[in-house]
Order: C-alpha cells, then sequence, then structure tokens
C-alpha cells in the first residue's frame, strides 16, 4: 500500500486527509513540523509527500513552506511533493513548480481533483521506480563491459543499445570487414568508433572518409592516391586513403555513394589489398580493416544495378545493424543529458517532450535542438517550449482571454488548461503571472496543475 507523508501544523487537516486516502487504500503518516517531517524522511520510505506552506501562527507568507520544500528536494531529489496552502502566492507557485514541485493546491481542496493527483503521481512514482532500478540494472552491466572493452564514452540506456555494443566489442577483435546499417545521425560512427578502440590494430591509423561528400570525379584519386599528372589540377602525387591507413583501420561512411567503378576497386583491395594510384600502373598492397557504413538499402540497390552484389557480401560478413532513436526511447534523456552545456538543466515538462518527440533526424537533430535551446532559453533551465519540435506551439501565444477561457472550461485546473491550448503546465504558469491572472479565474476559485 502506497503511503504520503502530510507536513502540516494543523492536526485536523491531517484527520481530513487520513480519511480521504484510505477510502483509496492509500496509507498515511504525520508530521506536524518541517523538523519532524524531515526526520521521518530520512528513517522511513514514503511515496510521497503533502506539506502546508505555513507553519508559524499569523504566518502567511509561505517562507518556512519554501525552505521546507527545498531541504526535502536536497535530502530526496526525487520524491513527488503536492504544496497545500490557504494563502496561494501565484509567483511562488510559478517558482516551486518551476524548482519540480508536482503540484501547488489551494485550501480548502476539492477532493475529486486531489485523489486524482495523487493516483497520478503514485501511478508515476511505481513507473519511475521500475524503470530507475531496470537503469540501474543495465549501468551493471554497461560497467561491467566497460570494465573489459573500450566503450568510446557511448551513452545509452536501452537494452536494444547494450547488445548492439555488446556485439561490436565482441567481433572487433576479428580482421572481418564489418558494416554498420541504420538511419542518419544515428550514431554509426560511434559504433565504429568502438570497433576500431577495441581491434588487434587499435595502435594503427584511424582514417574516416565520408565518402558521400567526396566528389565523383575525385573520389578514386581520394581512396586510392594519384600520380602526379593523373588529372587536372594533380600537380604531384598523392597518398589515397588506403595507403594512410596502412597498419590500421578505414572508416568508409556512406559507402553507398560509391560509384561503380570505385566499388570495383575496392572489391580487389578487399580480395587481394592491392590498388593501383589513378594514372600508375605500379600495384601497392595494404593491410587494413575496413568499417562501412550506410543508411541506404544495399539489396535494393543491388537489383537495380547500383551496387555490387559481390561487394556487398565482402563488406556485409558481420552487419551491426543501429535502430533509430525512437525505437530505443530509453536512450533519448540520457543523451541529452550529457549534451548539456554545463549548468543547463531540463524540466520535468521538457524531459516528457523530448522523450515523446520521434526524432526523425535522430541523435543529430537532438544535438541540434539542444543547442540551439540552451542559446535561445531564457534561463538555465530549459522548458517544452524552447524546443523547436513540431508538437510544440511555435509562435501565436494564447493572449489572457484564451487562458482565463481555458481555466473556466478546465475548472481551474492548470494542466487541463494547458493541454487544451497545447502548451506545458510551466508555460501557463508563466502566461498567468504575465497578464495577473488570479485563482479566482477558475470556476472553483482554485488553481490545481492536476494531471489527467
Amino acid at each position: 500500500m502506497p503511503t504520503v507523508l502530510v507536513i502540516d501544523d494543523n492536526e485536523a487537516v491531517y484527520e481530513a486527509l487520513e480519511v480521504l486516502l484510505s477510502l483509496e487504500d492509500i496509507d498515511t503518516a504525520w508530521a506536524e513540523t518541517p523538523a519532524r517531517g524531515l526526520a521521518r524522511l530520512a528513517t522511513h520510505d514514503y511515496d510521497l509527500v503533502i506539506q502546508d506552506m505555513n507553519f508559524s501562527t499569523d504566518t502567511t507568507s509561505g517562507e518556512e513552506g519554501v525552505e521546507l520544500f527545498r531541504k526535502i528536494r536536497e535530502q530526496r531529489p526525487d520524491m513527488p511533493i503536492i504544496l497545500l496552502t490557504a494563502w496561494t502566492h501565484l509567483d511562488q507557485a510559478v517558482d516551486l513548480v518551476k524548482a519540480g514541485a508536482a503540484d501547488y493546491l489551494g485550501k480548502p481542496w476539492d477532493d475529486r481533483k486531489l485523489v486524482a493527483t495523487l493516483r497520478n503521481l503514485l501511478h508515476l512514482g511505481k513507473l519511475s521506480r521500475a524503470h530507475r532500478e531496470l537503469s540501474e540494472s543495465m549501468s551493471t552491466r554497461q560497467q561491467t563491459l566497460a570494465e573489459e572493452f573500450d566503450l568510446g564514452g557511448i551513452i545509452y540506456a536501452s537494452a536494444a543499445m547494450h547488445e548492439l555494443v555488446s556485439v561490436a566489442t565482441r567481433v572487433a577483435r576479428s580482421e572481418l570487414p564489418v558494416l554498420i546499417s541504420g538511419p542518419n545521425g544515428a550514431g554509426k560512427e560511434k559504433l565504429a568508433d568502438i570497433v576500431q578502440l577495441n581491434s588487434a590494430v587499435r595502435d594503427g591509423p584511424y582514417i574516416k572518409v565520408n565518402v558521400g561528400a567526396l566528389p565523383a570525379d575525385l573520389m578514386e584519386a581520394e581512396l586510392f592516391g594519384a600520380e602526379a599528372g593523373a588529372y587536372t589540377g594533380a600537380n604531384k602525387a598523392r597518398e589515397g586513403r588506403f595507403e594512410a591507413a596502412d597498419g590500421g583501420t578505414l572508416f568508409l561512411d556512406e559507402i553507398g555513394n560509391l560509384p561503380l567503378d570505385g566499388q570495383m576497386k575496392l572489391l580487389r583491395v578487399l580480395q587481394t589489398g592491392e590498388f593501383e594510384r589513378l594514372g600508375s600502373t605500379k600495384t601497392r598492397k595494404v593491410s587494413v580493416r575496413i568499417i562501412s557504413a550506410t543508411n541506404a538499402d544495399l539489396t535494393k540497390m543491388i537489383r537495380q544495378g547500383e551496387f555490387r552484389e559481390d561487394l556487398y557480401y565482402r563488406l556485409n560478413v558481420i552487419e551491426l545493424k543501429l535502430p533509430e532513436l525512437k525505437a530505443r526511447r530509453e536512450d533519448i534523456l540520457p543523451i541529452a543529458e550529457s549534451l548539456l552545456p554545463e549548468g543547463v538543466s531540463l524540466s520535468e515538462a521538457a524531459r516528457k517532450a523530448l522523450h515523446d518527440y520521434d526524432w526523425p533526424g535522430n541523435v543529430r537533430e537532438l544535438g541540434n535542438q539542444l543547442q540551439r535551446a540552451a542559446v535561445l532559453a531564457s534561463g538555465k533551465l530549459l522548458e517544452a517550449g524552447d524546443f523547436n519540435l513540431p508538437h510544440q506551439p511555435a509562435s501565436g501565444e494564447p493572449d489572457a482571454d484564451d487562458i482565463r477561457a481555458a481555466l473556466a472550461e478546465a475548472d481551474g485546473v492548470v494542466a487541463r488548461a494547458a493541454k487544451a491550448l497545447g502548451m506545458s503546465r510551466q508555460a501557463f504558469y508563466r502566461r498567468m503571472e504575465k497578464f495577473d491572472i488570479t485563482a479566482t479565474d477558475g470556476d472553483n476559485g482554485n488553481v490545481s496543475s492536476e494531471t489527467s
């Protein structure tokens, strides 16, 4: 049975909550002062806290509650906290919600709304604990893998990526070619780095070539080198990437863009290690580990006569298939947090927005969005509206009439009103503050941030 700790100097408040929550199979405990509440939190495991904002006689500023809230946050950072007060200060509510308060409710409260909020938070708490336990298990597995292999600082939390990284480390020691397939921006180069870091030639050269970025008429010269006069502008002999990678690893990104002539030469290198520079008849021999990557459907290109089937099977001795980011949502937030500038953090609404977005541009798009938001945001706490995501309102913020109408329609429930306008709860609070909209603009005279 879930247990809620009520920190309130009024015993009648506790008794009323105890009766209400017992009907919902929720147990309650009571602490009449902030000090006793913090002591109980230090020795007992509670699922949620409901705290008053004023404890001293004739005090209405809420400063005592703010101090208690901050101490609970320091002691139990993940604890859901509902703030309860007979004296609603909107600016204070906005600040505390930004700081992580789950809700800010006025006395007397609406039983139905309070129970709905509690149920939602307790359900999220169960999911959070399950996710945390899974994350801790994954962290242990990652640590075990990292003790044996160099993972190159890769960030992930999903089982799918752990299995893929594990396979990459296992195949790294062989000399066989590796083909990494997956969508643009998903992290194929990072996976190639892991293969190279754990290979038998990790101390040799590691040459990376974006085949898709090479001009078609210079591609062969870039890969295999050229003698002086081999083409217009070739004033002196040049070493190709294969020669530069001799004794090490050559990573060929976007291999599907290699022309058929280049494909034939690449096939020969894979078969014999031999090639000639452009404009030369001298055969050169190298020993190079090949890792290639593509976002193209090479089997379809084979059917269309655009890619050699024999080369495909040479490159695809071992294939690592990298899933798109939306297929491994557990990785989104860990990657996002690793990319944030120092001192910048994500609000809960922002975390949810990032997690729920499909990221068609994968990790690259995520990184670009974080950089943009960090530069343009007004503060160090990024909100959902700071990200230029399609499901976020990009312009045309609602005016005061819209805010009042949404509040009235939602019976004063901020979360419901915000959702109706396509806004985050925090953004809605900011608009209320801007237009000096008070709690009485809701039908019941109270502002609630109940989630539904």
